[in-house]
C-alpha cells in the first residue's frame, strides 16, 4: 500500500503528534509492508487559494505554479492519506489548511446531490483513497476540543475515513512521561495493525487510545506548574 503522510505541524519530525503517527505506521507495517512518504506542509511552497475557480473550469489547471501540482500527483498516486497535525484554534495549522484548500483542482464546478447535501463532482478519480486523521491537543481531555476539526474532516472526506484524536499529546515529547506514553504508543501500534487488516479499529481500542493518559486534574496541574 502507498501511504502519504501529510504532516501539518511546523515542528515537523519533532511534532508531538508524529509520535502517534509513527506508532500507527509501525503497526501497519507489522501487518504488511507499506511504501510510506512524508510531506511536511511547512516546507512546501504553497500559495494561498484565491477562489478564482479557474482550476474547476479548465480541467484542474491552477493559476499558481508551485509545489502543489506535485503534491496532487502524490495524493492521486497513493492508497492512503494520513493527515497528522496538532490542534490549532480547534482546527488544523495554517500550512496544512493552505494545502487542503489547494486540492480544489480535484473537483469541478458541477454539483450533485448526495443524501441531503450537495457535493462537487470530481475531475479526477480518487475513489480508491482512504483517509486517516491523527490529531493531538494539549488539553487534558477531548471534550469540546476536537469536534470542529473532526467535522471538517468528515465533510472533506465523507467516505473511507478514520479519525484518531489524542489529548495530552505534549507528553509524547516528555521523556519523564514514558511510563504512560510507551504503553499508549503500543496500543496505537495495535490500532495500526487492526487498520491494516480491514481498515477498521475496534471500538474498545479506539476508546483507549483517545482517552487521557493520566488523570485530567493531574495533567492540568502539571501544565499550570502547580504540582506539589
Amino acid at each position: 500500500m502507498k501511504i502519504l503522510v501529510i504532516n501539518g505541524s511546523p515542528k515537523k519530525e519533532k511534532s508531538d503528534v508524529m509520535h502517534i503517527t509513527r506508532a500507527f505506521l509501525d503497526g501497519m507495517n507489522d501487518a504488511a509492508k507499506n511504501e510510506v512518504k512524508f510531506i511536511h506542509a511547512v516546507d512546501q511552497h504553497i500559495e494561498y487559494c484565491t477562489g478564482c475557480f479557474s482550476c474547476m473550469r479548465n480541467g484542474g489547471e491552477c493559476v499558481h505554479h508551485d509545489d502543489m501540482r506535485g503534491i496532487l500527483e502524490e495524493i492521486l498516486d497513493s492508497d492512503l492519506l494520513i493527515w497528522s497535525y496538532p490542534l490549532y484554534c480547534y482546527g488544523m495549522p495554517a500550512p496544512m489548511k493552505a494545502l487542503l484548500d489547494r486540492t480544489l483542482p480535484l473537483s469541478s464546478m458541477a454539483m450533485h446531490k448526495v443524501g441531503d447535501r450537495y457535493e462537487h463532482v470530481g475531475q479526477a478519480d480518487f475513489s480508491h483513497l482512504r483517509y486517516v486523521m491523527i490529531c493531538g491537543c494539549g488539553f487534558p481531555n477531548s471534550k469540546h476540543n476536537f469536534e470542529p476539526a473532526a467535522a471538517q474532516f468528515k465533510l472533506c472526506f465523507p467516505n473511507n475515513h478514520t479519525i484518531i484524536t489524542v489529548p495530552e499529546s505534549p507528553m509524547f515529547n516528555a521523556p519523564e512521561a514514558q511510563i504512560v506514553t510507551v504503553p499508549r504508543l503500543e496500543k496505537i501500534k495495535e490500532a495500526g495493525r487492526q487498520f491494516a487488516k480491514d481498515f477498521t479499529i475496534r471500538d474498545e481500542l479506539m476508546a483507549e487510545i483517545t482517552s487521557p493518559m493520566i488523570p485530567e486534574d493531574q495533567y492540568a496541574q502539571i501544565v499550570n506548574g502547580t504540582v506539589q
